[in-house]
């Protein structure tokens, strides 16, 4: 039997998004995001000195709030941090982050993390003197190019 080749390409098409799927929904579950920082940044309880790290969701059917921060090399466990789900308007194909500028003498502070094609995000909690002090500061949202897992 002789299948014509339009046909065998759409299969295989067909075949090879079905093989690729589970692939992306496992990314997607987790949302492990490499981020790099040029410079120091605050997060709730500790300050990441510039340098690269994974941003991954906590493995938990219960709980999809609590945020792991690894070094590059997945060998030290900065924080596991809860957040709150938070909105944007607009989903993109990047990682979007929304940092508080600080004062001259102060990092950065990370106030949200998005995952590429996701409305839904993280809000990162922080003491509540130190909320309040953040909520004044500007603004400044972030685009990250991330490379492909």
């Amino acid at each position: 039997m002789h299948i014509p080749k339009s046909l065998a390409i759409i299969f295989f098409c067909i075949l090879a998004g079905a093989v690729s799927l589970p692939a992306a929904k496992a990314d997607t579950w987790d949302q492990k995001t490499k981020i790099k920082f040029s410079e120091p940044v605050e997060i709730p309880g500790h300050v990441l000195p510039a340098g690269t790290y994974w941003f991954i969701l906590q493995s938990s059917d219960s709980d999809r709030d609590l945020v792991q921060i690894f070094s590059e090399d997945w060998s030290h466990l900065y924080a596991t941090l809860q957040t709150i789900p938070t909105e944007r308007e607009h989903a993109t194909d990047r990682t979007e982050i929304q940092f508080a500028e600080r004062p001259y003498n102060n990092p950065e502070a990370l106030r949200k993390w998005y995952y590429p094609g996701l409305l839904t995000g993280h809000e990162f909690l922080y003491p509540n003197k130190q909320e309040k002090e953040l909520a004044r500061d500007t603004q400044q949202d972030v685009l990250v190019q991330t490379a492909p897992l």
